[in-house]
């Protein structure tokens, strides 16, 4: 168990570049080396300063975060400025690291050889070979959220809009916004009928139930399905078909803030973290008269993996090991696993090492990584078995990392992970088998 960071302080606003010394790798061995205590070295940031996520004591989250809405245009020239080590290690270590002048990174996805970032700034940058490719911006709202699917990227933001892009066949550097959900024409069609109206929880007025009222805080795709899943901070989930942006269904999910969700891509399960301190599993079941034509979608709660004190911040899945994680509040990051014959999914251990909340997580082949207040992000490997190692502690951020993703490599070193945090900056890992 690591040592726990009592550092505090007043939240980091700005960021100095950060050149290849101020990186720090821990491998597996200095891991259990007593008495080291990586996150301590790094952020000054305290628990409640991690923006982005709310718990049960806050209320707006309009009112939390210093989002600025001003920035410039994506067409200028980039803000963005890149740093990279002389010799990139083989095994384990610091690749590149992106500074910018936009503000907080706060959503990131990687897409074969291409890299998404969006920020406070309402830009979202392409990255391709650790060089900026093009960009393209919303009219509105702080991008909280990004996934990909295919030639077509969908972004969440903090108007409670999801904008679809799509990427031209003739130059794929160039993205065109397609669409935005729930489309005009069905928010228009809906309008109209007095039933479609529900009691929003912001301003207490009405609001149509297929339209989020508040920030859209996470998305997951089931491609299988066609189906994209969003989480708001209004505390619904909503259930929206690929093929034409319709609204299929809408949860009332939690009793407070949707941080997180995520398609298990068994059973039929999709999974929903909420600052109400619960993880829901919900199986999604067709309607008797749709069954195979692609209507209306029915899901049901099948399981509560936990309730506890913190915030549930983030989910990931990895559906190859039927295995579910979970980061909380608390500093911890819990595991849960699918035993044969389906469900439930039984608790099976919890990781400790970050001294503050654990606000991001990724996963790819046998690798879990795991992103914090404390300016750090944790690298652990899932043994056969079930069991979870070690493998190492990446230093290099100066306050909170908010999102992370990961890619798998044909070659070695085998992954390689992205972390974007408050410091205005993403960095490049490589991390070995």
């Amino acid at each position: 168990m690591g040592a726990q960071n009592k550092a505090t302080g007043t939240p980091l606003r700005s960021s100095k570049l950060l050149h290849s010394d101020a990186i720090n790798v821990l491998s597996e061995d200095e891991l259990l080396q007593p008495g080291n205590d990586a996150a301590a070295s790094t952020s000054s940031y305290s628990n409640s300063s991690a923006d982005g996520y709310l718990t049960s004591t806050m209320t707006s989250p309009y009112d939390l975060s210093p989002w600025n809405s001003a920035a410039a245009s994506p067409f200028a020239e980039s803000p963005w400025t890149t740093h990279h080590l002389r010799h990139i290690p083989t095994s384990i270590g610091f690749v590149a690291s992106l500074v910018r002048r936009e503000g907080h990174v706060y959503s990131l996805a990687a897409a074969g050889d291409l890299l998404y970032t969006g920020s406070e700034s309402r830009n979202i940058r392409v990255w391709k070979g650790r060089e900026e490719l093009s960009s393209f911006r919303s009219s509105s709202g702080l991008v909280k959220a990004i996934v990909v699917a295919g030639d077509r990227v969908f972004t969440g933001h903090r108007d409670g809009k999801i904008r679809v892009w799509r990427a031209s066949s003739k130059d794929p550097s160039f993205h065109k916004r397609v669409g935005t959900l729930p489309t005009r024409a069905e928010f228009l069609r809906s309008s109209v009928n007095p039933s479609n109206y529900v009691e929003g929880r912001r301003r207490r007025r009405s609001a149509l139930w297929l339209r989020h009222f508040d920030a859209v805080s996470c998305l997951s795709l089931d491609e299988g399905a066609g189906l994209l899943y969003s989480g708001s901070w209004d505390k619904t989930v909503k259930v929206w078909r690929i093929s034409d942006f319709k609204c299929l269904e809408s949860l009332n999910a939690h009793d407070d803030a949707v941080n997180a969700v995520a398609t298990a891509g068994f059973d039929g399960l999709v999974f929903t973290g909420s600052a109400d301190g619960t993880v829901k599993a919900w199986r999604r079941e067709v309607a008797a008269q749709s069954k195979g034509g692609g209507g209306a979608t029915r899901h049901v709660t099948v399981q509560t993996l936990i309730r506890q004190e913190g915030a549930v911040t983030a989910l990931v899945v990895v559906a190859a090991a039927g295995a579910v994680y979970c980061s909380s509040s608390e500093g911890v990051v819990r595991y849960w696993r699918r035993e044969r014959g389906g469900e439930p999914l039984s608790l099976g251990g919890a990781l400790w090492g970050h001294g503050m909340a654990v606000l991001c997580l990724a996963a790819a082949g046998s690798i879990v990584v795991s992103g914090s207040a404390d300016g750090t992000v944790r690298v652990w490997r899932r043994e056969k078995g079930g069991a979870h190692g070690a493998v190492a502690v990446l230093i290099g951020h100066e306050a909170p990392i908010k999102c992370l993703a990961v890619e798998e490599a044909a070659e070695e070193p085998r992954y390689v992970v992205y972390s974007g945090s408050l410091d205005n900056s993403v960095k490049i890992w490589r991390l070995a088998e």
